[in-house]
């Protein structure tokens, strides 16, 4: 129960990182979650976008495991794992803040999934 709670905060905040990226990335709002110039942010859009595609495939994965529930467990595990890794690729790269908003979530979720069983 817990783990499909923790799953289903993961997949939220990845469609949340979808709207950021895809709808929001050359607005304030936008400017401010990433910490962007406006220029900077007009010229990066398109990039956004596709970035913002490859979140909502990561938050599809998560529903997608939730969605076939017991069966689902290896599903969960693999999407979990890649939002791991992107976000601590992120976070060696881009900012550690996303860290904490990516990964650490993902971990947790993956912990109570595993300790689930």
């Amino acid at each position: 129960m817990l783990a499909n709670i923790l799953v289903g905060l993961v997949a939220l905040i990845h469609l949340y990182i979808v709207y950021l990226e895809m709808v929001l990335w050359d607005t304030p709002r936008g400017h401010k979650a990433f910490g962007l110039k406006p220029d900077f942010a007009t010229a990066s859009k398109t990039l956004a976008a596709n970035q913002g595609l490859y979140n909502g495939f990561l938050a599809a994965g998560l529903i997608w495991g939730l969605w076939l529930g017991v069966a689902g467990f290896q599903v969960k595990v693999f999407f979990l794992l890649c939002v791991a890794i992107a976000g601590l690729y992120g976070a060696a790269t881009v900012s550690r803040k996303i860290l904490y908003i990516q990964t650490v979530p993902a971990v947790l979720a993956l912990v109570a999934l595993w300790f689930g069983r």
